[in-house]
């Protein structure tokens, strides 16, 4: 089941748009029981989606109001989520986990990664969603040096709004990384 948009609450936090949503969590792979991370949580969109499909969900977000909107959320889809409030690079190196979406990282992406890398299971996914161009060539530069497969996308969405005007979205660009099986030499 995908959730709409207009379904969570939002206020004015950040959301993963339910295309490049949808993308996202497909590209996790996810399956019940994985460890799941999410790294800039936002509205928990992306948490509860996962939730949903049977992860156990670690949600981190710096952004007070958004704590607020992802326990909301998380209630109103009658999922638990671990919701912590902390900069990601604060928690991440007490956690293990199989899967990780990197939402967001308060310009931390390098040393965000670096833990992400060193904490993530072998065959291990993480799933990052960049506006910049920039940041997704540095992330897979990043990925591609620690030996993960890296595939990209770029995710461009219009909405036909009443009047027949497609109004655009930010084009995103979606990056898979699989963390190798073997040890790399």
């Amino acid at each position: 089941m995908f959730i709409k948009d207009e379904d969570f609450l939002r206020d004015r936090v950040p959301m993963t748009k339910f295309e490049v949503r949808s993308i996202s969590i497909a590209l996790l792979d996810i399956n019940k029981g994985d460890k799941f991370v999410d790294i800039g949580a936002g509205t928990g969109s992306i948490s509860i989606q996962a939730a949903l499909l049977g992860a156990d969900v670690v949600a981190i977000e710096r952004d007070k109001e958004a704590l607020e909107l992802i326990r909301k959320n998380a209630e109103k889809f009658k999922v638990e989520i671990e919701i912590i409030h902390a900069k990601a690079e604060d928690v991440l190196n007490g956690l293990e986990f199989d899967k990780c979406f990197l939402g967001g990282s308060g310009n931390e992406m390098d040393y965000i990664v670096d833990i992400v890398d060193r904490k993530l299971r072998r065959g291990g996914i993480i799933v990052a969603n960049f506006i910049k161009l920039s940041n997704a060539n540095k992330f897979i530069e990043n990925m591609s040096s620690k030996g993960y497969s890296v595939a990209t996308s770029l995710v461009s969405v219009s909405r036909m709004d009443e009047n027949g005007l497609l109004k655009a979205n930010n084009p995103i660009f979606v990056v898979k990384a699989v963390k190798c099986l073997e040890v790399q030499s």
